[in-house]
């Protein structure tokens, strides 16, 4: 019980920061993200990518649906924004541009839920009925 308490509140935490990253780069303009993506040596297309796996991932985990591969997926998301956007700064900053503190928290946020394998309300839920029709 402990340990899903545990995940639950990984899972909101994240899911409701990546949900409002994702919709603050639609919302500010998806064409301007893509811009800036062009601009530090990423696809343009790859904001519009991000942006929804960050809007929708955000839901699933909240929900509790895919929690261990979302978990994967904005761990992933979190390795390219180190290495491409705020890795230089090094760990907490360099006066001018902000470190990947935060980044380097959220990826293993990230990176436990699909280690430890966690589970969500829905993904507890298609479980035992699949189980059920079996």
């Amino acid at each position: 019980m402990n340990q899903y308490i545990g995940n639950l509140m990984i899972r909101i935490v994240l899911g409701v920061t990546f949900f409002a990253h994702g919709l603050a780069k639609f919302q500010s303009g998806i064409d301007n993200v893509a811009g800036w993506f062009t601009s530090i040596g990423l696809p343009g297309g790859l904001a519009y990518g991000v942006a929804t796996v960050e809007l929708v991932g955000g839901i699933l985990l909240i929900i509790g649906l895919g929690v261990r591969y979302v978990g994967l997926l904005f761990a992933l998301i979190l390795v390219g924004a180190i290495v491409k956007v705020n890795g230089a700064a090094g760990l907490l900053g360099d006066g001018k541009n902000p470190g990947y503190e935060l980044d380097l928290a959220l990826l293993a946020m990230g990176a436990y839920l699909f280690v430890v394998k966690a589970e969500g309300y829905v993904d507890r839920f298609v479980k035992e009925k699949v189980m059920k029709a079996k």
